[in-house]
């Protein structure tokens, strides 16, 4: 019994370490050994951006003169952005907008189904999918477009930079350690062949590889690269598109943001059950990178519960328990607390034991969410420009070369609403 539970103990130990260190040290190794960096160049291709909005009033006419400026050549550029259900001034206002392609629909469709009514509309050969909340500079898309001068290239992310004004130490820490921990993989994984996962507020991919997505989806930036990588594509970033986001400034609010993308990870495996197969090149990375840590508080529990069964027999698994319970009373004092000296351990500890409890409460909205997924979705309230005022529904649009986009028709609710 006893050697059982030591071997228990071990592999729950191993899974965890390999899971969080072991993996993203073999992926920069194996990077740093031989990479295979892909070919950027000046290109020029048509480009539609897609910016699906619900209840963006506030910031969307700052969002869309901002596109209207960007550093690319207008005649080959178009803006669709699609009102997905919104109960304040924003289908107003993309109504007066003459120069933008807009679709209207009257009552949320989730995000995955605006998006594919975006693709439909859409002309480019590149298509960009960008949300409301983030802000980049104008050279960010010429950058972006860049990488499609590889003809292997098949989607292209932005990389992302954090605003942490304001937030709490624990939120900060997911910040600043968690995401610049995933942003690390996920360049190398780029940098070896490509990620199975993007950030989703500003990338693009070829028109001819983009999938429609399942309209229940909740996770269009996992399914639209594994579906690039499925057809013989890389999905690569690029650290030279910058694009700035704020993450929610509680760790309440943040946890709600994480439970929903694992929600959608597990949803995963419901959708593309492809990806677990040799149809992916990248199944190994695909499973290490994003299907271990679903496992993560199940290995937690095991871990503890081992250590404290075998605490009383030996002083060293004594030792271990009593390592995890001060990890743990760590997070508490991160949460109650504001300790001198350990504050920024504790929030780690704190924004670790955050992420694992949100894999509980992700699968738990996976299982007891009636109806289609993306309904948990509460959208992180963006940061309006310092000089954005709030938009008058009844102005005028902002005056811009009428050359800006290759149409301006404007789709009505019932047009894409019955899709």
């Amino acid at each position: 019994m006893r050697m059982a539970m030591i071997a228990i103990f071990w592999t729950a130990a191993a899974l965890l370490l390999y899971t969080y260190a072991g993996y993203p040290l073999w992926i920069f190794l194996r990077a740093l050994a031989r990479p295979r960096p892909w070919r950027r160049a000046p290109v020029f291709p048509t480009v539609s951006v897609i910016l699906v909005v619900h209840n963006g009033a506030g910031v969307l006419q700052a969002k869309i003169d901002h596109l209207l400026t960007l550093d690319y050549p207008p005649e080959r550029l178009e803006l669709i952005a699609v009102s997905d259900g919104s109960t304040d001034a924003t289908a107003q206002i993309l109504r007066r907008n003459r120069l933008v392609h807009s679709i209207i629909f009257p009552k949320r469709v989730g995000k995955c189904a605006a998006l594919n009514a975006g693709m439909r509309r859409a002309s480019g050969e590149i298509l960009v999918f960008e949300d409301i909340r983030p802000a980049h500079d104008s050279a960010a898309l010429r950058s972006l477009v860049s990488n499609f001068a590889d003809p292997q290239v098949g989607c292209a992310a932005g990389e992302v930079v954090l605003h942490e004004d304001g937030h709490e130490p624990s939120a900060r820490a997911v910040g600043r350690l968690y995401w610049r921990y995933e942003q690390w993989i996920r360049r190398n994984e780029s940098l070896l062949d490509s990620v199975t996962g993007v950030y989703g507020g500003f990338y693009a991919v070829r028109r001819k590889l983009a999938a429609r997505l399942p309209d229940s989806a909740v996770l269009d930036d996992v399914l639209q690269p594994l579906a690039v990588i499925r057809q013989g594509y890389r999905a690569v970033v690029d650290v030279h598109a910058r694009v700035q986001d704020v993450w929610p400034r509680r760790l309440r609010a943040e946890f709600q943001r994480k439970a929903r993308t694992l929600a959608g990870n597990f949803q995963l495996l419901q959708l593309v059950p492809w990806s677990l197969t040799s149809e992916n090149r990248l199944r190994f990375a695909f499973v290490s990178h994003k299907l271990l840590r679903l496992l993560g508080p199940a290995l937690l529990v095991i871990l503890a519960g081992a250590s404290a069964e075998l605490a009383a027999r030996s002083r060293g698994y004594a030792a271990l328990a009593a390592a995890q319970l001060l990890f743990y009373l760590a997070a508490l004092c991160g949460a109650r607390l504001r300790l001198p000296g350990i504050t920024r351990l504790a929030a780690a500890a704190r924004a670790f034991c955050m992420m694992n409890l949100a894999v509980v409460a992700g699968f738990y909205k996976f299982l007891a969410t009636r109806g289609p997924l993306w309904s948990i979705w509460n959208p992180t309230p963006p940061l309006a420009p310092s000089s954005a005022r709030r938009p008058n529904p009844n102005a005028p649009p902002a005056k811009v070369p009428e050359s800006i986009f290759m149409g301006t028709s404007a789709v009505q609710p019932a047009d894409e609403g019955a899709n």
